[in-house]
C-alpha cells in the first residue's frame, strides 16, 4: 500500500489551560506541529483536533455529579475514542495536575483509550513541579491502559527559551509518530479486545449508547425542547 492510500492520523489535543492564549495549549501545539512535520517526512498526514477543557468544564461537572453526558461532552469523548494519538497537556496547581484535567479523565470509560499513544505535558510557574508529569500523570494513564511515550514534557517560564525544551519536544513527537505508525492500538483491539473487562457503556460496547436527541438531553446541553 502506498502512502497516498493511507488515511490521515487523527491526533487529539486535550488542553486544560484556563487562559487564552495558554502556555499549556502552546506546549501541546508545538508537539502536534512537530509530529505533523515528522509524519509528512514518512509520507503521512495528520489531522489535529483540540478539546479545550475550559469550554466544557460545566459539562464535565454535570457528568461527575449526575452521570449525565451531554452532547458537547460526548463529542469530545468520541473524538478521543477515534484518535490515533493523544497529546494531554495540563497546568500544575497545588503540586498536581489541574482538577479539571483529572475530572475529565475520571468520567471516561476505563477502556476508551486502551493502547493509544499519549504524549504527557505540563506547565507550571516553577520548575519545582517538574516531576508531576512522571509522578502523577503517568500513573493515571497507566490505569487507563494508554501507551504513554517515554519522553514527558514540562515547561516552567525559564524553559521556553531553552533549546533543551525543543529537543524534548522533538523526542516526544518522534515517539508519538512511530507509535501511531505501528497501529498498535488497532492490533490490540483486533487480537485481544474481548480479554479486557469492559463495563456497561464502555467504548467497546457499541450497543450501550444513550439517545442524545431527546428533549431532556437538549435541555441539559443548554438548548430548548422541541
Amino acid at each position: 500500500m502506498n502512502s497516498t492510500e493511507h488515511e490521515p492520523f487523527r491526533l487529539v489535543i486535550i488542553s486544560a489551560g484556563t487562559s487564552d492564549p495558554s502556555s499549556t495549549r502552546l506546549l501541546a501545539d508545538r508537539v502536534a506541529d512537530r509530529a505533523s512535520e515528522l509524519a509528512a517526512c514518512h509520507g503521512r498526514t495528520v489531522t489535529t483536533s483540540v478539546i479545550e477543557l475550559r469550554e466544557i468544564s460545566a459539562d464535565v461537572s454535570t457528568a461527575l455529579v449526575a452521570q449525565l453526558v451531554v452532547p458537547r461532552l460526548q463529542a469530545a469523548i468520541t473524538a478521543l475514542g477515534e484518535a490515533d494519538g493523544i497529546i494531554a497537556s495540563t497546568p500544575v496547581y497545588k503540586a498536581g495536575p489541574s482538577g479539571l484535567f483529572t475530572a475529565f479523565f475520571d468520567i471516561l470509560d476505563d477502556d476508551l483509550i486502551i493502547a493509544k499513544p499519549v504524549v504527557l505535558a505540563a506547565t507550571a510557574g516553577t520548575a519545582r513541579h517538574a516531576l508531576v508529569v512522571d509522578d502523577q500523570m503517568r500513573s493515571m494513564f497507566a490505569y487507563l491502559r494508554a501507551l504513554t511515550v517515554p519522553t514527558s514534557l514540562f515547561a516552567a517560564p525559564e524553559d521556553w527559551g531553552d533549546p533543551a525544551l525543543n529537543k524534548r519536544i522533538d523526542r516526544a513527537a518522534v515517539e508519538l509518530v512511530l507509535l501511531m505508525e505501528s497501529g498498535f492500538a488497532d492490533k490490540i483491539r483486533d487480537a485481544s479486545w474481548e480479554s479486557y473487562q469492559h463495563e456497561y457503556g464502555s467504548a467497546g460496547d457499541a450497543g450501550a449508547g444513550v439517545d442524545l436527541d431527546t428533549d431532556l438531553m437538549r435541555l441539559a446541553a443548554g438548548g430548548s425542547a422541541a
